[in-house]
């Protein structure tokens, strides 16, 4: 079953204050995902039917797969969907650790098959040619952004304590380059291309993607947060634009 509300209930006994957020609470993996694909799909469905065509932007990681899965047998026209990505690692698009793998392997799927994938990095592209080809492509209108939230409280390849976060908060690009060396939660890629909130607040909807009680515990904490340097994942909420729909299950 799941549940609406302005935002999650806190897990202290304070009593949080309004946020532009919307919670959706499900029973568990499977019943999560679905729903969020049903909600990606009426997103796509309702630009389709507006205005001819649909933009859609995808996080990579673990978390949002099982969505993605379920999303590419939606009944779709997606010859007129173009998908594009979040962010990415300075990796080629066919690198098996690279978020355009990722996407290729859940979404492009099925029905999705026939949707025009524009990934951010490719062969013989350097990286400022690569942030320049995204920054072109985003004067599409984006009828979603999937995002997703780290253990770190990154979202996108927006890490705290990264030297390149402040620039990547306040560009007024849609995309840039970010250095993330030093972020455990970087890995072994620490050169990303990564949307910022200058393009996230183009976005016609949010959604943000959530699995686990440990996340939960961060979901508070980012809500209670004032200070998106400590916690980049606010930006999904703080950003001018669209109310970010949170979705989440244990």
């Amino acid at each position: 079953m799941m549940s609406n509300q302005t935002q999650p209930p806190s897990i202290h006994d304070d009593p949080p204050s309004p946020r532009r957020v919307q919670f959706h609470a499900h029973a568990d993996e499977d019943a999560w995902a679905w729903a969020c694909a049903v909600a990606l799909a009426a997103i796509l469905r309702r630009d389709l039917e507006q205005r001819g065509q649909a933009r859609l932007l995808l996080s990579g990681g673990t978390t949002p797969a099982p969505v993605y899965r379920a999303l590419s047998k939606a009944p779709l026209d997606w010859s007129r969907v173009d998908v594009t990505l979040v962010d990415e690692r300075w990796l080629q698009p066919d690198d098996t650790d690279s978020n355009a793998h990722l996407v290729r392997e859940t979404l492009l799927q099925n029905h999705a098959k026939a949707a025009h994938f524009e990934p951010l990095t490719r062969i013989g592209r350097t990286l400022e040619e690569s942030v320049a080809g995204a920054n072109a492509y985003a004067r599409l209108p984006a009828s979603a952004a999937v995002l997703g939230m780290g253990a770190d409280g990154h979202t996108a390849s927006l890490f705290p304590g990264a030297r390149d976060l402040s620039r990547a908060l306040s560009s007024k690009a849609d995309y840039v380059a970010f250095d993330a060396t030093g972020c455990p939660g970087a890995g072994a890629w620490p050169l990303r291309i990564t949307l910022t909130p200058t393009g996230l607040s183009k976005a016609r909807e949010r959604l943000l993607l959530v699995r686990g009680d440990a996340k939960r515990r961060l979901l508070d904490r980012t809500l209670d947060s004032d200070d998106a340097s400590v916690m980049p994942v606010r930006v999904a909420f703080s950003t001018p634009g669209a109310t970010l729909q949170i979705h989440w299950c244990p």
